[in-house]
């Protein structure tokens, strides 16, 4: 009865977003699981490369327009509601005799460009805390951030929306293709840029646009990595007196994000992935899903 149920909730999901997004997005995304990849993870700071986790995790859900947070089950107006993809980048890495905990959070509108609903970004580590988050509406993109470092404590942003800027923040979204190709292979253009919020906080940098020319390679190549071997479409973002960041995705659904490389001396390298409504294993033992990300269950006691 109740895998009946599920696949009628499915079902019904799939008609009323289908003008939100391709019926092959939601037969894969409607399904109430998310995706949850686990990546070995090289992280520039203080002058050094050092060794890390990653851990990347999709799902979809309905969101307010007017708060910039998950909508709940009949709490707001149907025009206020919209579905999207969330991304959270959880990062793990450590500094010497101490740790950092780095996540980011973006929320993209399930439509064609993937418009930016809301951006943030937080930093924990023993010397204090940071975060930062970008709302962008009406054409401006205004944000709040505080941190513990001094001339940073509190502070606003109050840019401009440029009609074809790319957030570097949303690139994992952007390029798997779930909405159409943004560049056919072969292809390249030069588009407004705006910098991670990660990029912008750890490197005490005003977040301000730029330049980037983002391309996609001719041909497919292969690639290996300790999840195994992939068919994968490679794309370089090259920013105008930055990095240039190298992703490559599975060629073939889901598109899964399994290297990325970058001049800055980052790399996340796959090394497991699973589906699973993982906010209902938060019991003592749920621990044991790890191994389907190619992470230790030892990580969760750091």
């Amino acid at each position: 009865m109740r895998t009946r149920l599920a696949v009628l909730l499915v079902s019904l999901l799939s008609r009323t977003v289908s003008a939100q997004g391709p019926p092959d997005f939601w037969k894969h995304w409607g399904d109430g699981q998310a995706e949850l990849s686990g990546y070995r993870l090289k992280q520039p700071r203080y002058g050094a490369v050092r060794d890390g986790t990653a851990v990347l995790i999709f799902v979809t859900e309905d969101f307010s327009d007017s708060l910039r947070v998950k909508a709940d089950p009949g709490k707001h107006p149907k025009t206020d509601v919209y579905p999207v993809m969330k991304l959270n980048e959880v990062r793990d890495f450590q500094t010497g005799i101490y740790h950092y905990d780095v996540m980011t959070s973006v929320f993209a509108r399930v439509a064609a460009g993937w418009p930016i609903a809301k951006v943030s970004f937080s930093s924990q580590e023993w010397c204090g805390l940071v975060y930062h988050h970008l709302t962008p509406r009406g054409g401006r993109v205004p944000g709040i951030f505080h941190s513990y470092f001094d001339g940073e404590a509190d502070g606003s942003d109050d840019l401009s929306m440029p009609a074809d800027g790319v957030f570097e923040d949303v690139l994992p979204i952007l390029l798997r293709g779930w909405q159409g190709e943004l560049l056919k292979p072969g292809q390249k253009k030069s588009v407004p840029f705006l910098p991670s919020l990660l990029s912008s906080r750890l490197g005490h940098k005003p977040l301000a646009w730029g330049r980037a020319e983002i391309a996609r390679a001719a041909a497919v190549e292969t690639v290996t990595t300790p999840a195994g071997r992939f068919r994968a479409t490679t794309w370089t973002v090259a920013q105008e007196g930055g990095p240039t960041t190298t992703l490559q995705f599975e060629a073939d659904p889901p598109y899964r994000l399994v290297r990325r490389t970058s001049t800055s001396g980052e790399e996340a390298v796959l090394l497991g992935s699973t589906r699973l409504a993982y906010w209902k294993l938060n019991a003592p033992g749920g621990e044991k899903h790890l191994r389907a990300l190619g992470l230790s269950t030892a990580r969760v006691v750091q």
